[in-house]
């Protein structure tokens, strides 16, 4: 049983005559015996090599990772030079080294958006532990990003696809030429067939397809004859085709000699006639095109008193054939669909043959199931003819680790977003390198489960779609919270900056304490608000942004600009106004940051959808929204109307009027954008219908 290192759960036959003829490391024997030289141990085996090589594959960042670090760091440097030029220009002003590096500190510290990392981490954060509620255990949280970037999936076949439970599902009798299922009444020939197929097999079995035989025997079966039969002699799995044989003898010295192995081994040692050859012939290429594994079965009825020295001597007569079945999961078919819909392509990459991939990828609805690529001409192949294979190939059989890893670099090359799924110690090269690594909960190896970034807990492939969506949902915030970051900032850094760059009456308007003051009203609103919004509308509809998609586009960063220059001439407009009524530093103060604070609120609000209406966005289902606007209400107003926080933050107390012309000039500095996303959804409405009335216009002519 290589399953450890294939992820196939079927045993394989070994020979010395044979290619493969080696027994690997963490491999169990199912049956037989034999004699084996030690050619290689610790990380010179199959299975210390896979281990080895997984310490050479270097993880990667994600491509949002790295632009927002790379936003970061620019924004670090600009606030470096802001910092050095404005306590130069002060400095040299007044000679006062504190004054100059205050004001420097106050507009270094409004330029730099530390907002940006702590939402990214805590998004992910969040994310994890959302995902964690589904059933999905992440390892790397900067993939549950990413997950919703993935425009390739790859998976393996058994026990992810199909319920790696093999069954006896079909029978096949030579002496009526039918193919039967086993779901009623069996007759007494489909009886004798697996009565011989069980004994046929190990008393105790290990062998998936024996373990089935045995417990149809016992369901099929009313009298048990196992107790009163003992073996007397086995002839383990051998020849070219393989068979074995067990001979079976009870206490009145009746015997039964049954076999199974290979049709071909059993038909060669069977008197059969041309037309019972093509009977069986046309079974065995019915059962195996809809995906069954077969395995013939034989009854001799001489008796020698010695036993011949090779079971190919006996004379069997051929009794009929037992398929075998690991039927597909009941919910797979849903969950290729919606990836499909998602604009996700899968790919299936699994040890097992090409004939039986195939028929199970036909019945549960995969695109591609005609084509597929085995992993001996996988590897003959250079890196440019892979690459254009990989474009259009979704089935791949008989692979191994070297080939599962070459699909998966052979992926990433083409610009694609790789999830890979495996279990098996032979999949850990390719969960390491792929974007995301997912390893199954149950049946994972620990070498897979120590090299993915995700575990799928219950083995349930349902749940990736849902992480999917979850990782888009994570995606579209996340970008919310940081043109929300954007636009906020551009009032606070001109709010701070033109006073002092055009030496106004009151050039320090806001000092250190303020920034601080803003940052911890910034921060909680971008990371929870905007975490806590629930997915928009079709988002799953949608195909994955394309990899080398930039995380702004130039609109959408010409629209949070436009934003906060909005917000910076209503807060500079408070300003005018305030000097224009002679009101004195510390009223104007208060005014400009109440402004501020209110086209702060207002502008999380607006900013929760850069299509849908407030009104629309108001009936979201996001608790906290109140909570952090609420909080925002209450401290604003501590300020404002409490003495002694009123002097720390060197504000006064406002009358009604100024507490009105602030609040009000914020709201109208924010509010227009409704009426941009009005006409982006007239545009929208407008487009569509006369798309409609086009096709409708087609369907007329024809």
């Amino acid at each position: 049983n290589e399953s450890i290192l294939t992820g196939e759960s079927l045993a394989v036959y070994k020979d010395l005559t044979k290619e493969d003829n080696k027994v690997y490391q963490g491999t169990t024997v199912n049956s037989g015996l034999a004699i084996a030289t030690i050619s290689a141990i610790g990380n010179q085996t199959r299975l210390g090599k896979i281990g080895k090589s997984l310490e050479n594959i270097k993880e990667e960042k994600t491509p949002l990772e790295l632009q927002i670090g790379n936003f970061v760091k620019l924004m670090v440097l600009a606030g470096a030079v802001v910092f050095l030029i404005v306590w130069g220009i002060n400095f040299f002003q007044s000679f006062n080294l504190l004054d100059s590096l205050l004001k420097a500190l106050t507009l270094a510290m409004s330029i730099l958006p530390e907002e940006i990392p702590v939402a990214f981490a805590t998004f992910m954060a969040l994310g994890a532990w959302r995902m964690m509620k589904m059933g999905i255990l992440v390892k790397q949280m900067k993939t549950v990003e990413t997950l919703g970037s993935a425009t390739v999936v790859c998976t393996d076949k058994t026990g992810t696809i199909t319920e790696n439970k093999m069954s006896l599902a079909k029978l096949f009798v030579l002496a009526d030429g039918e193919i039967s299922g086993i779901d009623g009444v069996l007759g007494d020939d489909e009886k004798d067939l697996i009565r011989l197929a069980m004994w046929a097999s190990e008393p105790i079995p290990f062998d998936a397809m024996e373990v089935a035989l045995h417990n149809a025997y016992s369901k099929f079966i009313v009298l048990d004859e196992r107790p009163q039969n003992k073996m007397v002699h086995e002839y383990p799995l051998g020849g070219t085709p393989p068979m074995m044989t067990h001979i079976f003898e009870n206490t009145l010295g009746k015997r039964i000699i049954a076999t199974k192995g290979a049709p071909e081994a059993i038909m060669q040692r069977s008197n059969l006639d041309q037309s019972q050859q093509d009977q069986i012939h046309e079974a065995i290429k019915t059962l195996t095109s809809e995906g069954y594994r077969v395995l013939a079965v034989g009854e001799s009825t001489s008796f020698h008193n010695n036993y011949p020295a090779t079971q190919q001597e006996f004379q069997f007569g051929f009794k009929g054939i037992v398929a075998f079945y690991d039927p597909p999961k009941e919910n797979i078919n849903g969950v290729f669909e919606d990836f499909y819909k998602a604009g996700i392509s899968v790919k299936i990459i699994t040890g097992d043959n090409a004939e039986t991939t195939r028929a199970i990828a036909k019945q549960v609805g995969f695109r591609g199931y005609e084509k597929s690529l085995s992993g001996d001409e996988l590897m003959k192949l250079h890196e440019p003819e892979l690459k254009e294979r990989v474009k259009d190939t979704n089935i791949f059989t008989r692979m191994f680790p070297e080939a599962k890893l070459r699909i998966i670099n052979a992926l990433k090359s083409n610009n694609e977003i790789v999830a890979m799924i495996g279990d098996g110690v032979n999949d850990g090269p390719a969960l390491k390198a792929a974007h995301i690594g997912i390893a199954m909960g149950k049946k994972g190896t620990e070498i897979a489960k120590q090299a993915a970034s995700l575990i799928l807990i219950d083995d349930d492939l349902s749940k990736l779609v849902d992480a999917v969506a979850m990782g888009r949902r994570i995606y579209t915030n996340l970008k919310k919270a940081i043109q929300y970051i954007i636009s906020i900032h551009i009032p606070i850094v001109l709010t701070v900056f033109i006073p002092l760059a055009l030496g106004w009456i009151y050039p320090n308007i806001f000092s250190p304490v303020h920034i601080i003051f803003l940052e911890l009203i910034m921060g909680p609103t971008c990371s929870i608000i905007y975490e806590n919004e629930p997915i928009e509308k079709n988002l799953m509809h949608h195909d994955p942004r394309p990899v080398t998609n930039t995380f702004f586009s130039m609109k959408e960063l010409a629209i949070s600009i436009l934003q906060g220059l909005v917000i910076t001439a209503g807060i500079l407009y408070v300003y005018q106004l305030g000097k224009s009524y002679s009101l004195d530093e510390a009223t104007i103060r208060t005014m400009v940051f109440t402004t501020l604070i209110t086209a702060n609120i207002f502008l999380t609000l607006v900013n929760r959808s850069f299509y849908y209406s407030i009104f629309k966005t108001l009936t979201y289902k996001n608790n906290l929204v109140l909570l952090i606007v609420g909080i925002t209400v209450i401290a604003m107003g501590l300020l404002l109307y409490v003495p002694v926080l009123t002097r720390l933050f060197a504000f006064e107390s406002l009358s009604l009027f100024q507490l009105a012309l602030s609040t009000g000039i914020g709201f109208i500095s924010v509010i227009w954008f409704e009426k941009f996303k009005w006409g982006k959804r007239w545009i929208h409405c407008y487009l569509k219908k006369m798309d409609h009335k086009s096709m409708h216009s087609v369907f007329a002519d024809m």
